[in-house]
């Protein structure tokens, strides 16, 4: 009873999507709205308890070796504590070798899909429509893009097209983001890529047509727009305005949603690779695509969204995320 009440106070005084109380204002968030944003809070503020113990068990996990370290040097002689030093040191020097070759290679593939690889967009024209947790949370599936795209064998050239305003900000500040091997742009796609007009294509699942194989020539965009479902229909309506080719990933053709779920843009760029690597569609989505999103199926109707974000990732999937992230330099 007490947990339902404190809910109830939660939701009176939950912001609306411009940062007012919803209390306060005349027209407040849909009572479905409120209790959505409440369950989104209440998962931001797990993740972060959850990173806060993280951080911490990583502390106490440097002080135990430190500890370890010492112990083991002064229970043995001295010219065997010389031997294990230098073993200590040889053995970071060639760890440090290694990931610096490791960086060398990642910035050539890059480098070289700068060249020749498949143009994919990001569209981050809509942090207008995000709230400052949503914008947030964009930043992080961005920077798991960057990171995932530069350990592909194939990796694709990624854009940011329209990284103006509060998005543009939160990812400048981002440390190493000046060295992103990636386009980015203030201006939108559309006008950064007049002369382009003709070979771009936006995904979105309200299109008809369906993307069975990439062309090379093309270059596809992803709306990056967190909780679309707030916003049906608009990547799609922006295309045909724009008078832009549209698409839909061919998920329909090789499994059923168990629900219309949304998914991320990391996950449709990891799906993209995923196909730009292996030219199988039905692998890509089996890799990528969670199982608690999807039935097996070949026959049911296709119930996919390729923009927004259902945030809830599982624990084994942010511990992905972050361990990609760390090694994203």
């Amino acid at each position: 009873m007490e947990a339902t009440q404190n809910d109830e106070e939660a939701l009176k005084n939950l912001p609306n999507t411009d940062g007012t109380s919803s209390a306060a204002t005349r027209q407040p968030l849909s009572k479905r709205a409120q209790k959505k944003l409440l369950k989104q809070q209440k998962y931001e503020a797990k993740k972060a308890e959850k990173k806060a113990q993280a951080k911490e068990q990583k502390k106490r996990d440097i002080e135990r070796k430190r500890k370890d370290w010492e112990e083991t040097l002064a229970s043995v002689p001295e010219e065997e504590r010389s031997k294990l030093i230098e073993s200590r040191k040889s053995l970071r020097k060639e760890r440090m070798e290694k990931r610096s070759e490791e960086r060398e290679r990642k910035i050539e593939r890059l480098t070289k899909a700068k060249l020749c690889g498949q143009n994919i967009i990001i569209d981050l024209e809509f942090s207008h429509l995000m709230t400052p947790s949503e914008i947030n949370s964009l930043v992080q599936q961005i920077m798991y893009c960057y990171a995932v795209n530069g350990r592909c064998t194939n990796p694709g050239h990624l854009w940011l097209t329209g990284l103006a305003g509060e998005m543009g900000s939160q990812l400048q500040r981002l440390p190493g983001f000046d060295k992103w091997i990636i386009e980015k742009e203030k201006q939108s796609y559309i006008e950064a890529l007049q002369d382009q007009k003709e070979n771009l294509v936006y995904l979105t699942a309200d299109s008809e047509t369906v993307l069975e194989e990439f062309d090379p020539k093309k270059m596809y965009i992803i709306g990056g727009l967190v909780d679309r479902n707030r916003w049906k229909g608009i990547t799609m309506k922006k295309a045909q305005e724009q008078g832009i080719q549209t698409a839909k990933l061919p998920i329909g053709n090789y499994l059923k949603m168990a629900s219309s779920q949304v998914l991320t843009v990391n996950q449709v760029i990891e799906i993209l690779l995923k196909f730009l690597e292996t030219k199988d569609w039905k692998a890509s989505f089996f890799q990528v695509i969670p199982q608690r999103k999807r039935c097996e199926t070949d026959k049911e109707e296709d119930h996919q969204e390729v923009n927004g974000e259902e945030n809830q990732e599982t624990d084994d999937q942010f511990d992905a995320k972050r361990q990609c992230i760390e090694h994203i330099s």
